[in-house]
This record gives structure tokens, C-alpha cells and sequence, in this order.
């Protein structure tokens, strides 16, 4: 069965009258079932979807149509839509169904995408595996005892196998990039604030950023366009322009690109992928940009900041599911107190539960400053640091993951080996920068490599300019 690639491809089928949306909507619904055993989709919408494929395609045949339509995507199960349920992979959340619609949700259907349901995730988008899911873990389309990496498991998987054409995931300190990297599609985070975050469900507000999964660079640019900008109901995002970020891909304008050594020194980094991206420097020599290696010797204070940072404001945002006003509630409880602890005991998985206790330690009296404070302050040197780096180079390139996908169940057992392998991804999300997962092909195995490029704060163009530029058909 015919897989497509891209919004462009779909929409030439839709001039040429060789394809009518309906149509393409019973093809993701045959891909769907034929692959639910991969446990992407926690709920496909059916009725819905079918609904707007038929206004849809009544716009277009009357030339009124946006600039998405033809675009079937999927989104991450901690994106409102209205009447819609979303659960954030979640006990605490089930049965929840939205009063209102995200704002990324209403710029899709305002230029005529169509919402296929809602993706598997990370519970609370809390993983780098899509194993703490209440719905059970995401299995990779490369290798089913594998991993589709967290926490957009389902996002990634959706558009690996063939199951929309593009998805929405959030990427708090990897969890767009990361599993694109596992799934070998382009995942892209653009820069914090580049748009809106109000209608998905907080996991820790500083870091949160809607992302993009696609299988190719151009669908990437065009939902860009289409869901960044300005907006009343979020304060954080930047009311900057929103460029043409299609029509700069064309750009070919050599780059300075850094690469961090110590991120390929790193004895936790696969060899097959440390080859690959080793060739692909290659590459980005061969088409005439600049490659120069830089030492980052703060790349062990990554992690640590990143995830006493995340956990305290997860635990302040987590605080609002106590049993009393939406979600789970214990009914057996015998006063507000037992109400409380046990809904919360019940209705949270273990990793969430982990990080709202780590959390709220690190904000207790008498850790404050020793933990949240301090890593505050790391924060803002890495920050620094990459604005310096910034000075002299216009891209920055590392390894996405240290690994390909790991086996389901690998390293569950142990959060600090799995914590780990956020490595190479939190650099953006710390610093704010944008940043993308670029397929490198796949190892012997079959199963994808990748590599990380990121970029200023808000010179999206440039990494998709380049990511473009490198791109080829034999890599998808």
C-alpha cells in the first residue's frame, strides 16, 4: 500500500482528481487497524474526522480550501480539542472531555487539516519510552519489541507507520526529537514561546513546546507557519513575525556548524550512530559548509538541571488533580485528607508520582536553594554559554539519543539509566533554542539513527533550510 510523504504529494493527487479526501481517510483508517497492535492511537475519531473530510473536500472543490487541507494528522493526548476526550495517557484524566479546543487545534482546522484522534504518550508526558502510558507502551514499526521513545510515542509511530501524514507531539526535554529519532522521522522543537502553549495539558511550563513530527522537512515548515504567532490566551508566546518559513527553505546559504566533541566522546554513544553522523559531517563538508568541533565540558550538568527543574514545576502543576474538581476521585475516601492522597495514589502512575515527590523536595524549606535555586543558576550559564557559542557558529550539531531504540521493558527499572539517555536532547530545552531530528537512515539492524541540529532563538528557517538541504530520499 501506497505510504505518503508529504503534504505536496497529496494535494497534486487532490488537483489531478485522483484522490478525493474521504478516500484518504479510509486509507489511514485501514493503516490504523491493520497496525493497532502498535498501540499508537489511544482513541481515532472516526465520526469527526469523517465530517471534515467531507467539508473539506467540499472547499476544495470550490477552490475555498486552506492551506492544510489534505493534511490528515494525529495529535499527542495532552492537546485539547473540543468535545473531544484527552486524557494525557492517564487514569487521573479518563473519561475527561475538553470544553474547549487548544489553540494549535483550532489553527489546524482553520486552514483545513483533519484531526485523526489522539495519540499514545507518556504519562503527563512524563518518559523518554511511552511505557508509563496507562493505555500500555508504544511499540516501534521497526522492530515491535522496541520502543517508539518518549514522551510523542504515538506521534512518532503514526507517522513511521504510515497512520497520518504528520502529528503534533510537546517536547519538554526531548520528547518530539527523541522519538523521531527512534521512528526516523523529522521531529522539529522550534524556539520556547514560538507557539502557543494554551489547551495542552502543563507537565512543566518553562520547558513545554508544541513540536512536529513529519516525514518531510516541507510539511514541517508549513505547520509552522500555520501554528506559530502571537495569541491572547498564552502570555509566553513571542509576538515576533511568523515568516514564510516554506518558501526559505530554498535557501542555501553556507553555514558555520559546531559540533560538540564531547557529545561524540561520550562513551554512552552508540557506534553505529556516532558513524553515521560522522558521515554526515561529511556531507554538510561536501556542500560546502563550515564543520568545526568545540568543546561544552557542562554537558554533565544537563541532566541534573533539567530534571530538578522539570520536577519542581511538575510538581506545582500536577497539584490541581486532588479528586475535588475533574479527574479520578477515590469514592471510598472518609475525609477530604484521605480524598486527597488516595486519588492521587490511584489516579498517578509511578513515574508521575516520582517526579511530584522529587519535586516537591527540591522545593521544600531547606532545599530550595541547595537544589532549585542552584539549578536555576546552572540554567542560566548553559544559556550563556550557548549564546556565546551562537557568536562564532550559526548551527549547533550533536547525537539525539546515545542509542538506537532499546527494547521495551530495558530500562524501566532503572529511572537514572533512562533519565540518561535525555543527554543530548535537553540542551535546547533548557536554553530555549530551536532544535531538529534529522534521520540519518538506519543501522544493520533496521532500526533508525539521527542527528540533532539547533539553531538561535527563532532562526527556525535556518535549521530547515539546512535540514533540507541535507535530506534525500535514500535517508527516508
Amino acid at each position: 500500500m501506497k505510504k505518503y510523504t508529504s503534504l505536496s504529494e497529496i494535494q497534486a493527487l487532490i488537483d489531478q482528481k485522483k484522490l478525493v479526501l474521504p478516500d484518504l481517510l479510509d486509507h489511514y483508517f485501514t493503516q490504523i487497524e491493520t497496525h493497532k497492535d502498535l498501540n499508537a492511537f489511544n482513541e481515532v475519531f472516526f465520526d469527526s474526522a469523517k465530517k471534515q473530510a467531507q467539508e473539506v473536500q467540499e472547499k476544495i472543490n470550490q477552490g475555498t480550501a486552506g492551506k492544510l487541507a489534505g493534511m490528515v494528522i494525529g495529535i499527542k493526548d495532552n492537546i485539547l480539542y473540543k468535545d473531544h476526550s484527552t486524557t494525557a495517557s492517564s487514569k487521573m484524566l479518563e473519561g475527561f472531555i475538553s470544553p474547549y479546543s487548544s489553540t494549535v487545534a483550532e489553527r489546524l482546522i482553520a486552514e483545513d487539516a483533519i484531526i485523526i484522534g489522539r495519540l499514545n504518550c507518556d504519562e503527563f508526558a512524563m518518559g523518554g519510552s511511552n511505557e508509563t502510558s496507562y493505555y500500555g507502551p508504544v511499540k516501534n514499526a521497526a522492530d515491535p519489541e522496541r520502543v517508539a521513545g518518549g514522551s510523542s510515542g504515538g506521534s512518532a509511530v503514526a507517522v513511521q507507520a504510515d497512520l497520518c501524514l504528520s502529528a503534533l507531539g510537546t517536547d519538554t526535554g526531548g520528547s518530539v526529537r527523541q522519538p523521531a529519532a527512534f521512528c526516523g522521522c523529522f521531529g522539529f522543537k522550534p524556539t520556547y514561546g514560538r507557539i502557543s502553549r494554551y489547551g495542552v495539558i502543563a507537565y512543566a511550563s518553562s520547558f513545554d513546546q508544541v513540536g512536529t513530527l513529519t516525514s518531510s522537512v516541507t510539511d514541517a515548515a508549513l505547520l509552522l507557519e500555520v501554528l506559530a504567532g502571537a495569541d491572547t490566551h498564552d502570555s509566553t508566546v513571542s509576538r515576533l513575525p511568523v515568516p514564510d518559513y516554506v518558501s526559505r527553505l530554498s535557501d542555501t546559504g553556507k553555514k558555520k556548524i559546531a559540533v560538540l566533541k564531547e557529545t561524540l566522546e561520550s562513551e554512552a554513544l552508540d557506534a553505529d550512530i556516532k558513524g553515521a553522523i560522522l558521515t554526515a559531517i561529511d556531507e554538510f563538508k561536501a556542500q560546502g559548509h563550515t564543520v568545526e568541533y568545540v568543546s561544552f565540558d557542562l554537558l554533565d550538568y544537563l541532566v541534573p538541571a533539567y530534571y530538578v527543574l522539570t520536577a519542581a514545576e511538575a510538581s506545582s502543576n500536577l497539584s490541581r488533580y486532588d479528586g475535588v474538581h475533574y479527574g479520578y476521585r477515590n469514592l471510598q475516601a472518609e475525609n477530604l485528607n484521605s480524598l486527597y492522597k488516595k486519588s492521587r495514589a490511584e489516579g498517578f502512575g509511578d513515574e508521575v508520582k516520582r517526579r511530584i515527590m522529587l519535586g516537591t523536595f527540591v522545593l521544600s524549606a531547606g532545599y530550595y536553594d541547595a537544589y532549585y535555586q542552584k539549578a536555576q543558576r546552572v540554567r542560566r550559564l548553559i544559556r550563556d554559554r550557548i549564546e556565546v557559542l551562537f557568536e562564532s557558529y550559526d548551527v549547533i550539531l550533536t547525537p539525539v539519543a546515545p542509542t538506537p531504540a532499546f527494547k521495551i521493558g530495558e530500562n524501566m527499572q532503572d529511572p537514572l539509566v533512562m533519565y540518561m539517555a535525555d543527554i543530548f536532547t535537553v540542551l535546547a530545552s533548557l536554553s530555549g533554542i530551536p532544535a531538529i531530528a534529522v534521520p540519518l537512515g538506519n543501522n544493520p539492524e533496521g532500526l533508525p539513527l539521527s542527528l540533532q541540529l539547533m539553531a538561535k532563538h527563532f532562526e527556525e528557517d535556518v535549521l530547515l533550510s539546512l535540514a533540507e538541504s541535507f535530506s534525500t530520499p535514500k535517508r527516508l
